[in-house]
């Protein structure tokens, strides 16, 4: 399984997520799947969950909510 990591990010509706990857594909993730883990519950606040960013090969929030960019890629749909 190959790796791709994401070079720009952008929230959308709904708890979405506009992913650009490093192989030029541009995918959609649903976060609402995750809100339900204790880890995750704080993205239910929309100033947490739109202050996604990209850090060096992942997403993060702040907090330290973070997700591994294999979780990104491959639970993703293309855009």
């Amino acid at each position: 399984m190959e790796s791709y990591y994401p070079v720009a990010v952008e929230p959308l509706n709904e708890y979405k997520l506009l992913i650009t990857f490093d192989n030029e594909e541009k995918r959609i993730l649903d976060v609402t799947p995750y809100l339900t883990e204790s880890l995750f519950a704080p993205l239910k606040s929309l100033a947490i969950f739109n202050s996604v960013k990209i850090s060096p090969i992942s997403l993060e929030w702040s907090g330290g909510i973070d997700m591994c960019p294999d979780e990104l890629y491959y639970n993703s749909i293309l855009a």
